[in-house]
């Protein structure tokens, strides 16, 4: 729980830095990176959360992981090093491009289905979704080959679960209980 607190402390900070040079998507785009580089890398992920592996090497890895990235991400890592919550910059990352969304007015909706949307349904789902929230929407789609068919539908807090699995759920609900 504090290291969420803390990312988001980061993340704003960072953000509202960003802001002020004119260089919030560049960083958001390096951050994007981050998250996505830290997400399929287990190995640096690992050596992140590592106690064992010293911060200068730490540093060093990152920096050359990420050497194309605006000063502000590397100042960034700087900080987390010097403060010891390196371990927290895959979340920082994360919060990072939610903020910079939300200060957009841009509101991520992520779509679950057993395969891949097709851009005709990618589509729908978009203007579905704008007009439900108001603000423009990204949609991101997840592929999870266990709800069977159907999709689930999130954006930000509200849920709809369309899902094969969830309505078998539903009737295997009502015969347990008649």
């Amino acid at each position: 729980m504090a290291g969420a607190r803390a990312a988001i402390r980061y993340a704003k900070a960072l953000l509202s830095l960003a802001s002020d040079q004119n260089a919030a998507d560049i960083v958001g785009n390096d951050m994007k990176l981050i998250s996505n580089t830290l997400a399929t890398s287990k190995d640096l992920s690992e050596a992140l959360q590592s106690p064992v592996i010293p911060s200068s090497i730490k540093k060093s890895t990152l920096l050359e992981v990420f050497k194309n990235s605006n000063i502000l991400t590397n100042n960034l890592i700087d900080t987390l090093i010097t403060n010891n919550r390196i371990n927290i910059l895959g979340d920082v990352a994360i919060k990072y491009s939610q903020l910079l969304d939300n200060s957009k007015g841009v509101e991520v909706a992520t779509v679950t289905t057993a395969v891949e949307l097709t851009a005709a349904l990618k589509e729908t789902v978009l203007a579905k979704a704008k007009t439900l929230t108001g603000k423009n929407v990204e949609v991101e789609n997840i592929i999870d080959e266990s709800i069977l068919g159907g999709f689930i539908l999130r954006i930000g807090d509200l849920q709809y679960n369309a899902s094969i699995a969830n309505q078998l759920s539903k009737l295997k609900r009502e015969f347990t209980l008649n």
